[in-house]
């Protein structure tokens, strides 16, 4: 079985790595400033946990790499303006937007969008940076070499933000996870909510959705879509061409992680849909020391970066699944007590997920 190098060696990654071991995968995920040599590349199947990278010695060489995965498809993607242009260009709902080239333009997109609008950096924004939030008068706030290098978009108010993770092969088949609920704060997702069945309206309009993206960009491996519910709407938010923070429970919810199912994708191994067969929770660990306290709970598995702390950043994350809704309630309500004070907002709302 051949070997698989990924370009970046954060922790998806090291998650990639973790997931290839059961099945004799040898996953390696290499720095941007490896040394060439150093990596085995010549004989694997190359992928990446980014979408984006500066040229280096070692992405100078895995350009022209003919087993490079995806190799045009990341860039463009990357860009949120080719992200937007390319909904559009399949007539895949998105949010209204613009290109912001100069302040000049303010006052009709503020005649467009209503008072309060979302500047968002074309690429290398995530987790809330190169995002602005603005009304009328503090247009100051924006940097002035963010014009040209942005888009602006109204900023939406919707009932429920969702996400699906799903995979497609080389053959063209794809797969796909039910649909996650999603809790962000800062630009930051907190906690994520799945059951095995969710409402199949949405999961069958997101599937056909992800699906005619994946097909249209000829895409092999996983790939997750953040959408939106506005009334009966479905808005496409953003695309992300690789494994995904929001399919982490997949590691202990699904019969095959998204990690392992990006793995089969892109090496032609047989593509079944995962098995889900209980809900499952995922609380993102941001700028927190590791506890083990949360391990005294037979729910919990705590999956650790082993990453410098620091404010705002991910550094782990816990998994939670069972069956029975009051159990699973049962060990959030345990976490609650051993997590800081800024983790009880989003303990509430997966607990009322459950109950819903």
């Amino acid at each position: 079985m051949k070997s698989v190098c990924v370009l970046g060696n954060g922790q998806l990654g090291r998650m990639l790595h973790q997931a290839g071991e059961p099945l004799g995968i040898t996953v390696f995920p290499v720095g941007l400033d490896a040394e060439p040599e150093s990596v085995p590349f010549q004989q694997s199947v190359i992928t990446a946990e980014i979408e984006r990278w500066p040229e280096t010695a070692l992405t100078r060489q895995l350009a022209n790499h003919n087993s490079f995965v995806n190799i045009n498809i990341l860039p463009r993607l990357a860009d949120r303006l080719k992200q937007k242009q390319l909904l559009n260009q399949l007539n895949l709902a998105t949010a209204p937007w613009e290109r912001l080239q100069d302040a000049t333009q303010w006052p009709a997109i503020y005649v467009s969008f209503d008072a309060l609008v979302i500047v968002k950096c074309r690429v290398g924004g995530y987790d809330g940076h190169g995002q602005w939030q603005l009304r009328p008068g503090e247009e100051d706030k924006l940097p002035f070499e963010c014009y040209g290098k942005c888009i602006v978009e109204p900023k939406i108010i919707f009932d429920e933000e969702i996400s699906l993770v799903g995979a497609r092969s080389v053959d063209g088949s794809m797969v796909f996870y039910p649909l996650t609920r999603n809790l962000h704060s800062d630009g930051i997702l907190r906690v994520s909510v799945v059951f095995p069945a969710p409402d199949s309206r949405w999961q069958k309009k997101a599937e056909s959705m992800l699906g005619i993206l994946l097909q249209a960009l000829n895409y092999v491996g996983v790939m997750a879509m953040e959408c939106f519910i506005i009334g009966d709407q479905l808005l496409i938010n953003e695309l992300a061409p690789r494994v995904h923070n929001s399919g982490h429970w997949t590691q202990n919810g699904a019969s095959i992680s998204q990690f392992e199912l990006h793995l089969r994708a892109i090496l032609m191994l047989p593509l079944p849909t995962p098995v889900v067969t209980a809900p499952s929770i995922m609380i993102n660990l941001i700028g927190i020391d590791v506890s083990e306290r949360w391990l005294a709970d037979p729910l919990v598995h705590l999956h650790w970066y082993d990453k410098i702390v620091r404010p705002g950043r991910k550094v782990g994350h816990l998994n939670l699944c069972h069956p029975d809704h009051t159990i699973l309630s049962r060990s959030l309500q345990y976490l609650a007590g051993h997590l800081p004070g800024e983790y009880q907002g989003g303990i509430t709302w997966a607990r009322q997920q459950l109950n819903s």
